[in-house]
């Protein structure tokens, strides 16, 4: 078997593993309810990563504040970080740590969401951010791979991948934050 058939097999088995798993099925739904609730009730969802896990997180805000299948009004989505003058007078001044938690301070109110993706769990600055966010009565989420790390008490809810490849569990955070944007999409535009 050559690298390009590995890795595909790889992909399609963790796929096939979390299609049957009946607890992530359950998580992914009380995700998607809560995220609907927010938006029905004027919140804002916030969300947070750091490299490829802060293009997954923007990359969502983006389907989610502009359009993902149906043309439709925008929701409140916003990935903490593409705000570059905020970010780095925050990392210079207060510390990198410090960069999520504080503007989920500035930004984030109760009956929002904030979702923090990280595949080790253990990213400082988004475990500092749901702490953030579950003191202002945010519901918090968090995309992990197969150990929850420290994010993993701090989340309302968790979606694992069960992978410690960094690359596949990424690949699934992107494809489960689709599968959010198309339900709730669905859900409040739908017809």
């Amino acid at each position: 078997m050559n690298l390009y058939q590995h890795i595909l097999d790889e992909s399609i088995q963790i796929r096939e593993t979390l299609k049957n798993d009946l607890e992530t099925q359950q998580s992914f739904a009380r995700i998607v309810e809560d995220v609907e609730h927010c938006f029905r009730n004027g919140g804002k969802l916030l969300l947070c990563g750091n490299g490829g896990s802060a293009g997954d997180a923007q990359h969502i805000a983006a389907e989610l504040s502009g359009r993902f299948v149906l043309d439709r009004e925008p929701l409140f989505a916003e990935a903490l970080h593409v705000n570059s003058s905020y970010l780095t007078a925050v990392a210079n001044d207060y510390g990198y740590d410090e960069v999520y938690a504080r503007m989920v301070r500035a930004m984030g109110r109760d009956g929002d969401v904030l979702i923090g993706f990280s595949t080790s769990g253990n990213s400082k600055n988004v475990v500092k951010a749901l702490e953030a966010a579950r003191a202002r009565n945010m519901t918090t989420i968090a995309f992990l791979g197969e150990k929850p790390g420290n994010m993993g008490p701090l989340a309302h809810h968790k979606l694992c991948i069960p992978s410690s490849n960094t690359a596949r569990i990424q690949e699934l955070h992107i494809t489960f934050g689709h599968m959010l944007c198309q339900e709730v999409e669905q859900r409040i535009f739908g017809q």
